[in-house]
């Protein structure tokens, strides 16, 4: 293997990784694809034309592989137990993230609802900026087509999720303020920090760790009192340490020395209340959680 040949691929790696990530919402299968990526750049011709232009080469193959495994990834979360939410990412809290990377969890699920081709554009244009022509030639489709896939993509995530940024410090503080009331069993400070039309997206895996049963959980009164329940049965004894998860002040939570639970809040964009709670405690997503 020769030396520019590896270097370039490293070179672009964690492009690369960001791109398929924010596709795929899994580090494994990230990963999977990154695999198939780097056999497909090394396996090329030695004789073979030179690739003019490596980065939009590495980023064509890996899209595209990422989307070849759209089925398979679609068939598993079928059989999943409760509901899912993407692998975070997390990070010391004071480390710079690229804004390629910082797609936010709340975001992430909004995208699950996009056809795996809606996806795909909408990462490319909204998130890495790709110009639809160059979106078209990564895809093999026309900029026309991809122009319509983009504007409908647009249209259905911003009618979910208005795309708003909530200040770090503002976001921080509401992490702090909902942690304590919630390992606190607090029910009033609850009622007073959640928005009434709050969701509890609780992913256990079918490992009993997750909040909020099968099905995501709405309502003011309903998330409260629930996690009111579970601080009596489980919050003593948590270690919280805050971290950055996919670009955002959050929480993780510890029992003992292993990870037991990611926290990660969406806020109302007055950054007052509390919109949406995505707690990942499914252990094989938090193998990288420190």
């Amino acid at each position: 293997m020769s030396e520019p040949t590896t270097q370039v691929f490293s070179d672009h790696r964690e492009l690369l990784f960001s791109v398929v990530y924010n596709i795929l919402g899994s580090v494994a299968d990230t990963e999977d694809v990154l695999q198939e990526t780097w056999l497909a750049w090394t396996g090329r011709s030695p004789g073979g034309e030179p690739v003019e232009n490596p980065r939009a080469y590495l980023v064509r193959v890996a899209v595209n592989r990422a989307l070849a495994q759209q089925a398979a990834i679609s068939r598993r979360r079928e059989t999943y137990v409760g509901p899912w939410l993407p692998e975070p990412i997390v990070r010391p809290l004071d480390q710079r993230i690229d804004e390629q990377e910082s797609v936010s969890m709340a975001m992430l699920v909004v995208l699950e609802t996009l056809t795996p081709l809606e996806r795909a554009v909408f990462v490319l244009h909204e998130v890495f900026g790709y110009p639809h022509t160059e979106v078209a030639d990564i895809l093999g489709r026309s900029a026309a087509a991809v122009r319509q896939v983009a504007h409908r993509a647009r249209e259905h995530v911003q009618a979910r999720r208005p795309r708003f940024e909530p200040d770090p410090r503002v976001q921080q503080e509401a992490t702090e303020r909902f942690l304590a009331a919630a390992l606190g069993g607090d029910l009033d400070a609850l009622m007073e920090i959640l928005a009434p039309e709050v969701t509890l997206w609780g992913d256990g895996g079918g490992h009993g760790q997750g909040a909020g049963g099968q099905r995501p959980l709405q309502g003011r009164d309903r998330v409260a009192r629930l996690i009111a329940g579970l601080a009596s049965r489980s919050g003593e004894g948590l270690d919280v340490r805050y971290r950055s998860v996919n670009g955002e002040p959050s929480a993780l939570l510890f029992a003992g020395d292993l990870p037991y639970a990611v926290v990660t809040l969406d806020l109302t964009p007055d950054g007052r209340h509390v919109n949406g709670i995505y707690v990942v405690a499914n252990p094989d997503k938090l193998t990288n959680a420190d």
